[in-house]
Parts: structure tokens; sequence; C-alpha cells
């Protein structure tokens, strides 16, 4: 596989329709903190047939934003009692899969974690959960749209043989979901295959960093 350079700086922003453009504000500016940086105000703006709309972003830290879509005169979407309110998931579609649909925000410490949960606790959107996961420990709610947040921070640096381990389960589930029938067994034979194969290119490398 050719490497490619790696020339992007991050997410610039990710963006979300809005029909509740006032509790949106409430959560993210009010409750949270995050700064109004950018709007924009279009009018007449491509097809005949599409509304004017406001598009308004907010800071969430590292030159990073959040933001969403106003459509002025669009009747609001059919919501869903259950996560993503735009998403139309019917009661048939499991929890943790509505659920696996979320923005995460990271912070910097145990510290700052702890003053969003404060923050969230004492407005209409509590936090629902909080999780320490393997490497990190996170906090989830769900905001005035009924998209999932979670603000997350790091217990400790992830290593660049956990790296290394990515890569080859990412490669080994390819391999298994090409096969068809995947299974989480398949996966694991398959990365144990994979980890035998490229033994021998890893211990050049390997006797290099222990000079």
């Amino acid at each position: 596989m050719t490497k490619l350079d790696h020339r992007v700086q991050g997410v610039d922003h990710t963006a979300f329709p809005t029909f509740d453009p006032a509790g949106t504000v409430r959560f993210y500016r009010d409750v949270l903190g995050f700064p109004v940086v950018h709007s924009i105000c279009a009018a007449g703006w491509g097809p005949e047939d599409h509304p004017d709309f406001i598009h308004f972003f907010f800071d969430i830290g590292n030159d990073d934003r959040i933001a969403f879509f106003y459509y002025f005169g669009l009747e609001p979407v059919h919501g869903h009692r259950r996560g993503d309110v735009y998403a139309g998931f019917g009661p048939e579609v499991p929890e943790f899969f509505v659920r696996s649909r979320h923005l995460a925000i990271h912070v910097e410490n145990e510290v700052d974690l702890l003053e969003y949960r404060r923050r969230l606790d004492v407005s209409d959107w509590p936090v629902e959960m909080q999780i320490k996961h393997e490497t990190i420990e996170s906090i989830y709610t769900h905001d005035p749209n009924g998209y999932m947040v979670e603000f997350t921070r790091a217990m400790r640096p992830i290593t660049p043989q956990e790296d290394l381990d990515a890569n080859l389960t990412v490669d080994a589930l390819l391999d298994v979901v090409d096969e068809g029938e995947p299974t989480f067994g398949k996966l694991l034979a398959r990365k144990a295959e994979l980890i035998v194969e490229r033994a021998a290119e890893w211990e050049p490398a390997q006797a290099e960093s222990r000079r």
C-alpha cells in the first residue's frame, strides 16, 4: 500500500440541521460556554426550491467548530424519542446502533471533564452516562436536537504499539468482511496470521530502536 502524505490539520467543523435554534444556542453558548464565531446568512442560495437559511458556528476549541443550519419555512421533520431525531430510527433499530452516531469533544484533564459535567447537570441537559473506556473517560448527553454529545479526556497516552495493533485490526477486519460471513473469531484468527506474516518486516525497525 502506498503511503500518502498526511496534509490535513484536523476537523474544521461538523454540521447538523436544527429546528430549535434557541435551544441550540442555549445549550452550546449559554450552558457549555462555546462562543458563536461565525454565521452565514444565505438567501436565494441553490436551486429555486431551496429555502433561505442561517448557518451558525460555535468554537469548540483548537480552531474546531460545530455548526448548525436553520432553514426558514421548513416544517419540522418528525423526530424519534431515541437519539438523533433526524435519522428516523424505528423501534426495530437497537439502542447501541442509534447511539453510535455522536460528536466527541476532547478536554485536557479530569478537572475540565468534571467542570463540563457540572455545567450540564445544572442545565436542562444533564449528563446521562459517565464511562471509563480503555484509554479515555467520557460523559454523554443529548443536545436540544437529539444529537448525542460526548466530552472525553485521555487517561493515558496511546502508544506506538497500540497504533500498530490498530492497523492490524483494521486490515484483518477488511479481509474477513471481504470473504463474507465475518465473525469476531475470524477477525482474531486473521489478525494472528497477519502478525506472523509481518513479523519479519518489524524486526529491523525494532533492532534500530534498541540501538
